[in-house]
């Protein structure tokens, strides 16, 4: 009779090289999402507009993002109407606008504030249960959300004391990009359950990527694609290793550790970002930026982990 003992050990040995190859996974799409930011900012040294700019971001990215809608859509029901519906809207808040109002509000601040910005969403999320579903807020929940919003208004007043009413400009269009995102994430659940979130990725993000190109045909004059060859590498970068790779990257992370444990790895973002735009960019690193984003970071803990205990 064959001896079936050993499987549950071999299983159990993997077990702990899963976890350690999702954390890895994990940090790797959080920096690598955060550092699309670097690379819009180094792209905007060379004259390029935000509506040029994003548009060669989504022109580089559409093929990527179509393999994978086709590969996720095999074997699998073709979409409904109402599916085609939800796909447009969706890629037309989560990526679309919520893409264009970021890069537009990059001209204007820092990377660093951009990404403290933009680390809010859980919050937005939070916020948006509560206008349309009646979703009650906590105590603790209310603690995290208040901490994380006074380091982002300690770091937002340190930069308008250097850049004046640009930076205000800037921080209001992120914060609306932020809030498209949340609004993407509140309606997308009942479609993930339907169509599955890498098959919903790659559709949604098509539509986004199409928007962007239309957009700039329709506002720019094709001589305007004349860029500089800084601005075309750094665009494939940008689609390819701060877009593409980091949506799989999460996925594969979720799959091995789960969401929440990949969540709170991804508070590495904020300070990668930081990191990143002093060495590359030459940012200030000062005891404003330190202590607001020790502030966001802190708040977004309390906040996730109030969520967690529910």
């Amino acid at each position: 009779m064959e001896n079936k003992t050993p499987a549950p050990v071999q299983s159990a040995q993997n077990a702990p090289k899963s976890v350690v190859v999702g954390l890895l996974l994990a940090s790797f799409g959080a920096i690598a999402f955060s550092g699309k930011a670097i690379i819009v900012k180094l792209a905007y040294r060379y004259g390029v507009d935000a509506v040029t700019l994003i548009m060669y971001r989504m022109l580089f990215a559409l093929p990527i993002f179509t393999v994978m809608a086709w590969w996720s859509s095999r074997g699998k029901p073709p979409l409904t109407r109402r599916d085609w519906w939800g796909v447009l809207g969706l890629g037309l808040t989560g990526y679309y606008l919520a893409s264009f109002l970021d890069f537009v509000g990059l001209a204007y601040i820092s990377a660093s504030l951009e990404r403290l910005i933009l680390y809010l969403n859980p919050t937005l999320v939070l916020l948006l249960g509560l206008v349309l579903y009646k979703r009650k807020i906590t105590r603790l929940q209310a603690l995290g959300m208040g901490i994380s919003y006074g380091g982002v208004m300690l770091v937002f007043g340190h930069e308008i004391n250097l850049q004046g009413a640009d930076a205000a400009l800037g921080a209001l269009l992120v914060f609306l990009s932020a809030i498209s995102y949340a609004v993407y994430l509140s309606f997308s659940g009942e479609m993930v359950k339907r169509l599955g979130s890498l098959r919903l990725v790659g559709l949604a993000t098509s539509v986004a990527c199409l928007l962007c190109i239309g957009q700039f045909l329709f506002l720019r004059p094709l001589s305007a694609a004349m860029v500089a060859p800084e601005v075309i590498w750094l665009s494939v970068l940008n689609a390819t290793l701060c877009t593409a790779v980091p949506v799989l990257a999460v996925m594969m992370a979720i799959e091995r550790i789960g969401a929440s444990l990949a969540a709170q790895t991804g508070m590495i973002g904020p300070m990668s970002t930081i990191l990143l735009g002093v060495v590359l960019l030459g940012e200030p690193f000062t005891a404003w930026v330190a202590a607001g984003s020790a502030l966001v970071i802190t708040g977004i803990f309390v906040f996730s982990r109030s969520g967690r205990s529910r």
